[in-house]
């Protein structure tokens, strides 16, 4: 346990802690309740580090103690592993240990490249990500070509794109978004922190001379939530995508 957590146990009142630092600690300045979830921070720690995958929220209330503040234990537990060669990252509503940042050339040596995406890939990508939920012929009326099967196929294999709905159109075609692990693979907390107009300017992703009318969409604030004119995948859906095992009727 760190010297910060040790010290928040003590059972003893300081006179003179000035009070907006007591409002600041809220409903854990009680010792029992630090106590509490300095435990909870631990065995957090401990769920997260085994996983091999991003644990959402609600795998963690469903594992610890009944009653431990999620968000504050989160907190404490990102601000521990803040400074060191793992950090602690939000992934949509999932958390996850990674590789710190400015530590990541010294994995470049060993990750192996797949997969180089082609720039139609690229380019269907980028347009699902920001106009999200989007279908093919939408996605095609903003590059202005038609988009092949394959490229979204190929988007789907690396598990960054999924199918999320239908469109409530004549033909009810699919829509597509991004997934967490989309979210994961770009250093992303949420689908808002896409980089904006003037990062990709600044990237040398967007001409300077941008017409005055352009302006760039606003992804969704909650992607997982169905757009208005949207429905969600029904297990007939999936069936008829290919996405389900046909149930099989007995006579």
């Amino acid at each position: 346990m760190s010297e910060r957590a040790n010290a928040s146990v003590i059972p003893f009142k300081v006179e003179d802690e000035p009070e907006d630092e007591m409002a600041e600690q809220g409903s854990v300045a009680n010792p029992a309740e630090r106590l509490q979830l300095s435990e909870a921070v631990r065995m957090a720690e401990a769920i997260i580090f085994a996983s091999a995958e991003p644990v959402s929220e609600r795998q963690l209330v469903a594992r610890l103690p009944e009653g431990v503040n999620i968000a504050a234990a989160m907190a404490d537990l990102q601000e521990i592993y803040a400074k060191r060669g793992v950090n602690l990252v939000r992934v949509g509503d999932a958390w996850a240990f990674r590789t710190a940042g400015d530590l990541a050339f010294l994995m470049s040596r060993d990750s192996v490249q797949q997969r180089k995406l082609s720039r139609a890939a690229l380019e269907v990508l980028a347009i699902i990500a920001y106009h999200q939920p989007v279908t093919r012929a939408e996605i095609e009326d903003i590059r202005g070509v038609e988009t092949s099967k394959g490229t979204l196929d190929t988007l789907l294999e690396t598990e960054w794109v999924r199918m999320r709905g239908r469109r409530r159109t004549p033909g009810r075609p699919v829509t597509y978004g991004t997934t967490d692990a989309f979210l994961d693979h770009f250093a992303l907390e949420e689908i808002r922190d896409l980089p904006g107009m003037e990062e990709l300017k600044g990237a040398g992703l967007l001409s300077t001379r941008m017409p005055s009318n352009f302006s760039m969409p606003v992804p969704p604030a909650d992607p997982e939530a169905p757009a208005e004119d949207e429905d969600a995948l029904t297990d007939i859906d999936l069936e008829e995508l290919g996405l389900l095992t046909p149930r099989v009727t007995e006579e």
